[in-house]
């Protein structure tokens, strides 16, 4: 018996859906990573985003319009979106970012789409989400990649412009991460349509969790499709399909809605009971019957690297803006917060993530716009740019404090706060993405023989054997490869290269390569001991996996700072970059150690340490020093900073104009304040009960001019405005700086 007979006997065959999920992506970056040689060469060589004049010059008039059109406050506190928001979308083709011009649509780039989407959910999750959908995975992107040229016609320009709002209905209350054991059917069988009698499906589905369900007017609507009799003539499972339904069509139940969180984005159910529809309605016509999954994971694979990517971008940018300049304003004990060490160290990781967030954001939509479709890659973005986006409110809302946990208007935080979790659960909840995707995909696609191989192991050709023995032997001298250079990496870790012209990125390419070439070590001696059982080992995946994520988010981080940052602004670029970089880096060594320490073969997992000398930590560490200086440089105004805040669009009066008003107001009399306080050290003034009563004193005693005096109270107005909170009457209206009400909120019942 031949040594593929007997692995056959013990290795799983890979299935249907898994097929078709390998086969319906690209590898990328990821793939290097997982060989052990991170390939900066391809890194540098990836076209840098940028808006083009159509997407800068929609950012800068519709998209600034809608935000200035939008009180999230209001319709948090609402049942429905405003309609005059919802016709404003339509109007403005906000549901057309990837329909090409020839339809209608704007046909934007996936940055800009990114940019777009995270802009608004900085302002308001809820229009975010209503936005993000149709431009996503769903029925334009579906009709785009598969539809007829009939349906094109018909569905596109009526998407492009509103005429039809689209949902799209894949998740059932019996399946839900397992999408492909989806229970809905569609029955072959002849029925009438049109007054005639046709072949078509009768179609029964009952589907939860659909995103614009109780206002779309046209359905998305997967799957399975069974022919009991035989009238396709072929087999009797097809597979599953997807078709787009009229709302009006017979039989279409839309309308009842859930309400997640509070968020007041349309989200509902859809049913239907044995609904006929003829063969036209299939996304691609017949032909397309079981080609479903496929298209679905292809189109999921690029749609889930921009959408919840940029909320989580935008979550973060949020958090950065508003935390550090609350830190800067606000002051207790005669200080202002952002100079103690405990709020330092939260401001400095939220700046160094949100630093890592938009690298990651940029590089992500950048090779979708090459064209790629990376699962694995876009994997990695949701779920982990979803995770740190939940990480660093956190951190925000720690350093606000009660001013973050009471709603209103002037509430940068609330709207973010709770709709991350949201995010987190959709397109994959975050658990299934982490412990099954990224490494149970990556491991397939990434390795150079794996998938030969296990196709040659359950091969029925004659010549099998041949063919399984040929590729063993380039997977052991594969392996072999590996072990040697991670072993000559780890005994001298300066051989590892660097192709970088900047001495301070240099260490950190290196430090890449050193634990790259341990990931490929521990995934090679993991698929020789554990074999098939490394699926059901999902801690132990993840970590190789954590392993893959973090070193793809270190380098979209020295991408980014060689490519966007400025020259003139690598100073204070400078300590975000090594913060981000040394969090990912670091976090990627840790997660060798977890699966190092909790590998089930002592043996096995000995020699691993030998062979990739992997004892110790080595990655560079974040040092208090670093917080400190980090810390300090996010509370300052610089270039920079603006443009790792640039997300967020302040508009009159909203919370982010009240805060920033105040920050830029301090910034502008940094000066006057030290002379104040250091005349007040010295007992040349006396100070007041508040601050106002201190200026006063100050102009007395001829301490600062009239000019100055004005600026300074300028300033304290700005500041009392910024640290306090909403009120409200006891009936819940909402009350204006002289306590009136503005205007009566309808409680959301």
């Amino acid at each position: 018996m031949s040594l593929r007979t007997q692995l056959k006997k013990v290795l799983p065959s890979i299935s249907v859906t898994e097929q078709e999920a390998l086969d319906a992506g690209d590898v990328w970056l990821e793939g290097s990573i997982y060989q052990g040689k991170p390939d900066f060469d391809a890194l540098r060589a990836v076209p840098e985003a940028k808006l083009s004049a159509d997407e800068q010059a929609f950012l800068d008039g519709p998209v600034k319009e809608l935000m200035a059109m939008i009180d999230d406050s209001v319709i948090q506190n609402s049942k429905h979106l405003p309609e005059h928001i919802l016709e404003f979308l339509k109007k403005e083709r906000f549901f057309s970012l990837i329909i090409p011009k020839s339809f209608g649509g704007l046909e934007f780039s996936p940055y800009a789409n990114s940019t777009i989407v995270g802009t608004i959910a900085t302002k308001s999750s809820a229009v975010a989400v209503t936005v993000m959908v149709p431009n996503s995975l769903g029925p334009g992107e579906l009709l785009l990649h598969y539809g007829t040229e009939e349906q094109q016609a018909h569905y596109l320009p009526r998407l492009a412009n509103g005429r039809e709002i689209p949902c799209f209905a894949l998740t059932s209350p019996e399946a839900g991460s397992d999408a492909g054991g989806i229970p809905d059917i569609g029955i072959v069988k002849k029925g009438q349509y049109n007054g005639e009698e046709v072949i078509g499906l009768e179609v029964t589905w009952d589907k939860r969790y659909i995103t614009l369900a109780p206002i779309a007017t046209v359905l998305g609507l997967a799957f399975k499709v069974e022919d009991p009799d035989g009238l396709l003539g072929g087999k009797e499972h097809l597979g599953i399909t997807c078709a787009l339904i009229p709302k009006s069509h017979p039989g279409v139940e839309l309308g009842n809605r859930h309400d997640p969180m509070g968020i007041r984005f349309y989200n509902g159910t859809t049913r239907g009971n044995k609904v006929f529809i003829p063969m036209d309605f299939i996304i691609g016509g017949q032909k397309n019957i079981g080609r479903g999954w496929q298209m679905l994971v292809s189109c999921l694979g690029a749609g889930r690297g921009i959408s919840l990517p940029a909320l989580g971008v935008s979550t973060a940018q949020v958090a950065l803006k508003s935390a550090s300049e609350y830190a800067a304003v606000r002051e207790q004990f005669g200080l202002s917060i952002g100079q103690f060490e405990g709020i330092q160290e939260k401001l400095a990781d939220i700046a160094g993530k949100t630093y890592l967030q938009e690298a990651m954001r940029v590089l992500t939509t950048e090779g979708l716009g090459m064209g790629l479709k990376p699962s694995v890659v876009t994997a990695i973005a949701k779920y982990h740019m979803t995770e740190i986006g939940r990480d660093v409110l956190d951190s925000a809302m720690d350093i606000q404090a009660g001013k973050a946990i009471q709603n209103g208007p002037q509430n940068t935080l609330a709207s973010g706060y709770v709709a991350q979790p949201i995010a987190i659960t959709v397109e994959g909840a975050n658990i299934l993405t982490r412990n099954l995707m990224i490494f149970g995909q990556g491991v397939m696609r990434c390795h150079p023989y794996l998938q030969s191989m296990v196709e040659s192991i359950h091969s029925q050709e004659q010549d099998a054997d041949k063919t399984f023995n040929k590729i063993l032997r380039k997977t052991v001298g594969y392996s072999i490869g590996n072990s040697l250079r991670a072993f000559r990496l780890g005994l001298l870790p300066f051989t590892a290269g660097s192709k970088s012209q900047l001495p301070e990125v240099q260490a950190y390419e290196k430090a890449a390569h050193q634990l790259s070439a341990k990931l490929a070590v521990y995934a090679d001696f993991s698929l020789l001991v554990l074999g098939g059982k490394l699926k059901q080992a999902e801690m132990l995946s993840a970590r190789l996996g954590d392993v893959m994520s973090y070193l793809y988010a270190a380098m979209a981080s020295i991408k980014y700072y060689e490519q966007k940052v400025a020259v003139a602004d690598r100073q204070a670029a400078a300590p975000y970059f090594h913060y981000a970089t040394r969090w990912a880096l670091q976090s990627a060594e840790n997660a060798l150690h977890k699966f190092l320490d909790n590998f089930p073969a002592s043996g096995t997992r000995k020699f691993m340490r030998v062979i990739t000398m992997h004892y110790t930590h080595r990655m560079p560490t974040i040092s208090d020093d670093l917080v400190r200086e980090l810390a300090q440089a996010a509370q300052l105004d610089t270039a920079f900073k603006a443009q790792l805040t640039h997300l967020i669009k302040p508009t009159a009066g909203d919370g982010h104009d009240i805060n920033e008003q105040a920050y830029k107001a301090k910034m502008a009399c940094l000066d006057l304040l030290a002379k104040v306080k250091k005349a007040l050290r010295s007992k040349q003034i006396k100070p007041g009960v508040r601050f106002a009563e201190t200026l006063d004193n100050a102009l007395t005693a001829n301490l600062i001019s009239s000019e100055e005096y004005a600026q300074l109270i300028d300033y304290n107005r700005k500041r009392e405005k910024a640290i306090r909170v909403d009120e409200f009457d006891f009936d819940m209206n909402l009350l204006d700086d002289n306590a009136q009400p503005v205007e009566k909120v309808q409680q959301a019942s």
